[in-house]
């Protein structure tokens, strides 16, 4: 895999190849090594825009891949894409998933706890209350808590989550090495500490508007659910949510007074479906997350027979179908499909998808 990471790399440094013409050019050529050796009327086959199929060759031209990865590598920022078996899980089952984000931190498996807490830049003095007591409560209960870093509601709910010592992650709308608004650098710095910044645009990206919406749904894709704090009619946190609904999420709003402009988006959400959160315990209720503390306890068990010690013996973070398991173990597919089962919902295994398993543990800070 890291031999091919830097060609995921390349693509996604084009303009014009998102996630859907991503996978449409991984499907068309079967891996990408072979694909940015092709030929350029063979993207033509695929349907990529002439613009698009511009840039890539003067991109392809000009780029010392194995150079730039390097850099990148040794500037203390992971990459992972969506064949790497760390690539958080609920961010992957939505539908164009990024296929590739830079991450300045440590994601772990317990981030699957997560809920986004979103809302306006100019957040009232109820707002503010109301986000911190949220995020601090939520992060005490073992809830990592996603944001985007910008002014206002995001800021507040990454540093009360930091404030209860618990995991806060923010997606960017640039490069993760392009920290935006400057005066959260600090904010930042203390984030990668103790969770993760992260983004799917390529380092060196510029906070362009047009960046917002889209990094919205990885926001929203990487939680359990969407908290909208406070939103007037056009907010950027609407979109969030919105998201949410899309990735079959649930979305909560905070009530509030009919008169406030910042209020208006979060009453509409409530009369249209959303969960009104009157108290945070409500999340965790309807979540069925009461004690997280213990769910995450409760994954770290031992083997409970002799077929889930036999399947760790062999299963490793590298990605292993079920027939590899069953010929390297010697036992019957029946069994390793109903132990593997019972060992994913108990932590000690991810499906990876087409029949494939890996070994879970916590990513390593790199």
């Amino acid at each position: 895999m890291s031999g091919d990471k830097k060609y995921w790399i390349g693509f996604n440094l084009v303009r014009g190849i998102g996630a859907v013409r991503f996978q449409q050019i991984l499907s068309f050529f079967g891996d990408l090594s072979s694909a940015w050796q092709a030929p350029l009327e063979a993207f033509r086959q695929v349907g990529l825009p002439e613009r698009a199929l511009g840039n890539f060759a003067k991109l392809r031209a000009e780029i010392d891949l194995d150079r730039y990865y390097e850099s990148i590598i040794e500037s203390g920022i992971s990459v992972l894409t969506l064949l790497d078996e760390h690539y958080p899980r609920l961010l992957r089952e939505i539908d164009q998933a990024p296929p590739v984000i830079y991450v300045r931190g440590s994601l772990t498996p317990a981030d699957e706890f997560a809920v986004a807490m979103v809302g306006t830049r100019r957040v009232s003095a109820y707002g503010q209350q109301v986000t911190r007591d949220a995020s601090i409560f939520l992060a005490g209960h073992g809830l990592t808590i996603v944001s985007g870093l910008a002014r206002g509601v995001d800021a507040l709910a990454h540093q009360s989550a930091l404030k209860a010592g618990g995991q806060t992650i923010a997606v960017l709308g640039s490069g993760v090495d392009v920290i935006y608004p400057p005066e959260h650098r600090a904010l930042a710095d203390a984030i990668i500490e103790n969770g993760a910044v992260i983004s799917d645009y390529p380092l060196g990206t510029q906070p362009e508007g047009v960046n917002f919406p889209p990094r919205n749904r990885i926001i929203s894709g990487l939680s359990l659910a969407t908290i909208v704090i406070e939103a007037g009619d056009r907010s950027g946190a609407l979109i969030t949510a919105d998201f949410a609904v899309e990735q079959g999420r649930d979305v909560f709003a905070v009530p509030g007074n009919v008169l406030s402009p910042v209020s208006k988006g979060t009453n509409r959400l409530i009369q249209n479906g959303a969960y009104a959160m009157i108290s945070p315990q409500d999340v965790l209720e309807a979540l069925d997350l009461s004690e997280v503390e213990d769910i995450k306890q409760a994954r770290q068990v031992l083997p409970a027979d002799a077929i889930e010690a036999g399947i760790l013996q062999v299963i490793d973070f590298e990605p292993l179908h079920v027939d590899d398991i069953c010929q390297a173990t010697g036992m019957a597919v029946e069994k390793v499909s109903a132990a593997l089962t019972m060992m994913e919902l108990k932590g000690m295994v991810q499906h990876v998808g087409g029949m494939r398993y890996t070994s879970v543990r916590d990513l390593t800070r790199k």
